[in-house]
Formats: structure tokens, sequence, C-alpha cells
């Protein structure tokens, strides 16, 4: 099995069933990722230490995904050199508002790359792209993406003007 390359990370195994678009969007690609569960607030120590290490054991991108206050992506980050990706989760009084601002509203000189409240996918496809930066091959299946994307809207577009003829 290849080295992972992306670390997923969530506050709460309960964030599983939405992260695990994340998991496979990077399956789908050739992507080799490993996934932790660990809370900036409840294991803060732990978190740390993860971030701190993650360059030296091979992890290119970090992928967070927090809710409500929403710290991990911003610990994590202060804590490695490495792009961090957050995902705002879902739920709680605000329904994920919190969580989006918690995340992307981080201080000048910690930045996390934010996608849309539980977008895990696009966090992944983020992923791919920062990876592809380096990586030909994945910049090609990228590429095959994007194009896959547009036939689909193209076909999309006849289907729904031949249905009004």
């Amino acid at each position: 099995m290849a080295m992972p390359c992306v670390g997923i990370v969530m506050g709460s195994d309960s964030d599983w069933p939405l992260v695990q678009k994340a998991a496979d969007t990077l399956k789908a690609f050739g992507v080799a990722y490993e996934v932790r569960v660990m809370s900036a607030h409840r294991t803060p120590d732990v978190a740390c230490e993860y971030a701190a290490a993650a360059a030296r054991r091979g992890l290119k991108v970090i992928i967070a995904a927090a809710g409500l206050a929403a710290h991990l992506g911003g610990v994590l980050a202060a804590h490695t050199v490495l792009p961090v990706i957050g995902i705002p989760m879902p739920g709680g009084p605000l329904n994920g508002q919190d969580a989006l601002l918690a995340t992307v509203q981080m201080p000048s000189g910690i930045p996390v790359a934010t996608v849309g409240i539980g977008n895990a996918t696009n966090a992944a496809l983020l992923a791919v792209q920062i990876l592809g930066t380096a990586d030909e091959v994945l910049r090609a299946k990228f590429l095959d993406h994007k194009a896959a994307l547009r036939q689909k809207v193209i076909e999309a577009d006849a289907k729904l003007n031949a249905s009004l003829e």
C-alpha cells in the first residue's frame, strides 16, 4: 500500500459518513490517505503532534473536518507548513454557519483553505489540485475529471432541449 500523502482529520467519528466522501474521492484519483479522529479542544496535544510530524511522515496536504467552534483546521495549520483544507461541518444550532466562520476567519499568517459547509468532495478535489502541481499524472486525471463534468452538462442540456421539442 502506498504511503499516505493526504491526512483526513475529523473532530468526531460521527463526522465520518460525510467525510467519507473525501476519502472516496481521493481513492478514485488513486491518492493514498490516512484518516484520524482528534479534537482541537479535547485532545489538543494529539492534534499538535499530528500536525507537527505530518510533513516528516510524508503527508503533503491535510483535510480537517470540524463543526461548531471548528478550531481543528486552525490548530493543525498553526503547527505545520503543509496546506490545510477545512471542511466546516453542518449541525448545531446554526447548522454549520458557526463552523464556516470559525474555519474561514483565520488570523493572518495561519491560512486554512475552506470549502462549503459539508463539502468533503470539494476538499478532496482541492487536495488533488494541490498535489497535481507537482504530479503530472494526477494533473492529467484532474483534467479528465473536468472534461467529464463538462460532458455531463452538455448531455443534460441536449436531453432537456430534446424533451422540449
